[in-house]
């Protein structure tokens, strides 16, 4: 199967855990998280345009955190208007980016971005309480180290 988000030819790394011993890739995280993404995990101000047709909207920082947790390496930040980053995947040399397609044709810029850091975005109640949604989610549906109801 092709994929449309970026990174997605190279985004061979593996997990630095047994969290998700079904998810073994960033296209098989990406393919769960299809199942979950939703109005309630996209951020409150996108949410009046977030739609199906365009599920990765407003989804960026709580999935590469949550990419994050499964694959290791780091968060990084393309500036964005308002002061806002958009969150992408670092991983050794391999760049990839779970939620580029909310920008449709728009080429973003993956070299030279800070860092990004959980802290800082956890701060905001509501993002962190979507990742936690969007983490519990996945570990109802593949955590295998987690006990299923």
């Amino acid at each position: 199967m092709g994929y449309n988000f970026y990174g997605w030819e190279k985004a061979v790394v593996s997990p630095i855990n047994s969290d998700f011993k079904s998810i073994a890739s960033p296209q098989e995280l990406y393919d769960a998280l299809t199942e979950i993404w939703c109005e309630y995990t996209c951020a409150p101000r996108l949410r009046e345009k977030w739609s199906k047709e365009n599920i990765t909207l407003g989804q960026c920082s709580i999935t590469a955190f949550l990419a994050q947790d499964i694959f290791g390496g780091k968060v990084y930040g393309v500036p964005r208007s308002g002061g806002n980053f958009h969150c992408y995947n670092v991983v050794g040399d391999v760049v990839f980016d779970l939620t580029s397609e909310q920008f449709g044709g728009e080429k973003l810029d993956y070299t030279d971005n800070p860092e990004q850091f959980r802290e800082v975005h956890f701060a905001k109640t509501e993002k962190r309480e979507r990742y936690e949604y969007l983490k519990a989610e996945l570990i109802k549906i593949y955590g295998e180290k987690y006990e299923r109801k």
